[in-house]
């Protein structure tokens, strides 16, 4: 039954242990350059709960985005740097990284072709889209993305409203295509509604997901996350095998 029921020897019943992931790998941790944390206690405070949830390691994603968030590099391993002064002062038990989270923008498409992206994992290139409106020529992204030596890891499949009426498809279609997908763990728990909650478990029944991810942006979403992990669809995640573990 796989790696990570043999862990849990087909027990059922107690709520899902995160430490079976080890990594997460989106999130939204470093302090004051986007809709994240907005200070280094914040900051501290989520990674200690990260702790309490028993990951090793997390992957942090800040956005970079034309009209909101012109983050580049320099900025966010700056940031991430103090991150990691205070977790060594502090001696928390957990790693950080940074790679980051790119919205599909013209912007994007000139960053793609002229610069070094953050990147996570094996050349790992995490994306999103605008979650309302389906943008065009997505198959020429993704193309552009693997032409420049990237592995494409498509951010909340579920929470894009276009697709919902499409169901999994597109998600085949993605995979089929060599990009990866990554669900958030609170779509699971129904914080993002009902849809987008009947949406993730389409994935995770179809074996559809590559990552899970808190996608975390402050405390709150791990507090929900906890309180969740008992919960039917969770259970379900200890039968599948996802890339998490591979990040350590």
């Amino acid at each position: 039954m796989g790696l990570i029921k043999s862990l849990f020897g087909g027990n059922t019943k107690e709520p899902l242990d995160l430490s079976v992931l080890g990594v997460d790998m989106h999130s939204h941790l470093i302090p004051g350059i986007d809709d994240g944390s907005q200070s280094l206690d914040h900051t501290i405070g989520m990674l200690l709960r990260f702790v309490e949830l028993g990951y090793k390691k997390v992957i942090t994603t800040p956005h970079i985005m034309y009209d909101y968030y012109r983050n580049t590099p320099e900025i966010i391993l700056s940031g991430l740097e103090k991150v990691r002064e205070e977790i060594e002062r502090l001696n928390i038990p957990i790693e950080i990284d940074a790679a980051a989270e790119y919205f599909y923008d013209e912007f994007f498409l000139e960053l793609i072709e002229n610069e070094k992206l953050l990147t996570f994992g094996d050349n790992e290139l995490l994306f999103e889209f605008s979650f309302g409106a389906k943008p065009n020529e997505i198959d020429a992204l993704i193309f552009k993305m693997k032409t420049k030596g990237y592995k494409p890891v498509l951010a909340h499949y579920e929470r894009y409203l276009f697709f919902l009426n499409e169901g999994i498809e597109p998600a085949k279609k993605f995979r089929d295509h060599g990009v990866r997908i990554q669900l958030n763990l609170n779509s699971l728990s129904g914080h993002y509604g009902p849809e987008i909650k009947k949406q993730a478990e389409l994935l995770v029944d179809n074996d559809l997901v590559d990552y899970v991810a808190t996608d975390c942006h402050r405390i709150e979403h791990l507090d929900i996350l906890k309180r969740n992990l008992d919960k039917k669809y969770f259970k379900k995640l200890r039968d599948m095998n996802f890339r998490n573990k591979d990040l350590l």
